[in-house]
């Protein structure tokens, strides 16, 4: 993966992360997930998992090491969702950047080919996971952005996507055909 494109190529792509199932994660050897906060397990506007995403954590919790890495900066939403999901979290990680990945690593007690990274954004969550070398999912946002430098972002990540789609055999498994 030394290509541009093979750092923003997810190795799954799904439309949710109660898409992802055990039995996919086990069978890439996968022992632990990190988890993106912010339009992944939650909207950005919202402090409240849905009964879904609750469900999906409960099921995985069984076979599975969790943990919530966030960039956001408000430390007490970030730990108010991992109380009620019940999972470890950092926040300020500076995604792309590998320390924060690696410190979720340590905390887990894993290795990076042993976890997945599941996140909404190619540039944060996807890039950091690929140049640590871990399994990288890529969830469609929950919500639209509303906040307009993310609004940018998805229009590069989208221009990112469409290439990617465009090159045979490097477009993972889609679930939904929205585009992030």
């Amino acid at each position: 993966m030394n290509t541009v494109f093979g750092l923003l190529r997810p190795d799954l792509w799904v439309g949710s992360v109660s898409e992802i199932s055990a039995e996919h994660l086990q069978a890439h050897g996968i022992r632990g997930l990190i988890l993106d906060l912010d339009e992944t397990l939650v909207s950005a506007l919202e402090n409240t998992p849905s009964p879904e995403v609750h469900a999906w954590i409960r099921s995985m919790k069984d076979a599975f090491a969790i943990y919530i890495l966030s960039n956001n900066f408000n430390a007490a939403r970030v730990q108010q969702v991992a109380d009620e999901l019940e999972v470890p979290c950092a926040f300020r990680a500076a995604k792309p950047r590998r320390r924060g990945f690696r410190e979720a690593l340590a905390a887990m007690g894993l290795q990076a080919h042993e976890v997945a990274i599941v996140g909404d954004q190619l540039f944060t969550d996807v890039l950091g996971g690929n140049r640590l070398g871990a399994y990288t999912i890529l969830a469609t946002p929950i919500a639209p952005e509303h906040k307009s430098h993310r609004k940018v972002m998805r229009v590069v990540e989208g221009m990112f996507i469409r290439d990617l789609e465009t090159i045979k055999g490097h477009m993972p498994t889609r679930t939904k055909k929205e585009t992030p």
